[in-house]
């Protein structure tokens, strides 16, 4: 088989071997994912959902678990519940979140789509669409 050909296959197979996650771990991700998502959230009230961000600084996102992300500015989190698992082992460690914005203005939107490419092989491990935001405040 060519050169070509073998990069095709590893290039094709990368993502779904990467998203072979044991249930065990993907459980305890859970579990912390549920503990992380509320000590964020302590003492905050959820608002009306909103179609995008007003501000995207990457360095403002945390990720939750496999399909949740949290975005801060200033005193207010924004949750984000996407469809997809953006992150297979449900961390940020060792990716970067790609986005492809539909409506444009650097603004991260409902419908949105996102890619998480490891930054060691530079292989896509995951993908996902975002939905609304929900916005959380003290209140």
């Amino acid at each position: 088989m060519s050169l070509r050909r073998h990069f095709l296959a590893v290039a094709l197979l990368a993502p779904l071997l990467g998203s072979c996650v044991g249930p065990d771990l993907v459980a305890d991700q859970t579990v912390k994912g549920e503990a992380l998502l509320a000590k964020r959230l302590a003492g905050k009230v959820a608002d009306a959902p909103v179609n995008c961000l007003p501000r995207y600084r990457s360095n403002d996102m945390e990720v939750v678990d496999r399909d949740t992300i949290l975005f801060h500015e200033g005193r207010t989190t924004y949750r984000q519940d996407t469809n997809g698992h953006c992150y297979p082992n449900g961390h940020s460690s060792g990716y970067a979140l790609v986005t492809r914005s539909v409506g444009g203005g650097g603004q991260l939107c409902d419908g949105d789509i996102a890619q998480v490419v490891d930054t060691s092989s530079g292989f896509f491990a995951g993908s996902c669409s975002f939905n609304r935001f929900v916005p959380y405040r003290r209140p």
